[in-house]
């Protein structure tokens, strides 16, 4: 029983570099949203596009914004702070479960124009949760 811990490989470093991109390139998209179903009426949503603000109840509009906030916040903090990392992977489960009601959504709809966005953030998702649970796992503390 050696008690050195073997040291990453560089491999292994590149792809933690690559899924901590990932991870903030999706909190920091997901905080637009927050942004915008917190702190924006529905009038002003609709002036941005979103103009499904409009005929949603209020406490849905916030309602998403708080999961959208708490699911940026288990994105980051327990991976950074090393405390139940594994919570990142839920995190990463709850904002794709997000886009997996919002794509048909918007397709019911006819809003085409946000379906891009959304696969970007269905991508962003996938990559963090098969890296943070196969690829580079972040181990607790």
């Amino acid at each position: 029983m050696s008690l050195i811990a073997p040291t990453p490989s560089a491999a292994s470093r590149g792809w933690n570099l690559a899924l901590w991109i990932g991870q903030l390139a999706l909190g920091l998209l997901y905080l637009m949203g927050v942004w915008m179903h917190l702190a924006l009426s529905p009038q002003q949503m609709a002036a941005m596009g979103a103009v499904w603000a409009l005929g949603a109840p209020l406490a849905l509009v916030r309602f998403i914004g708080v999961m959208e906030l708490l699911g940026v916040l288990g994105l980051i903090l327990p991976a950074a702070t090393r405390i139940l990392p594994g919570l990142t992977v839920w995190a990463a489960a709850g904002l794709l479960a997000i886009q997996a009601l919002a794509i048909p959504f918007h397709i019911l709809r006819g809003e085409v124009a946000p379906l891009p966005f959304n696969l970007v953030y269905v991508a962003l998702c996938l990559f963090v949760l098969w890296g943070r649970t196969r690829k580079a796992p972040i181990a607790p503390r």
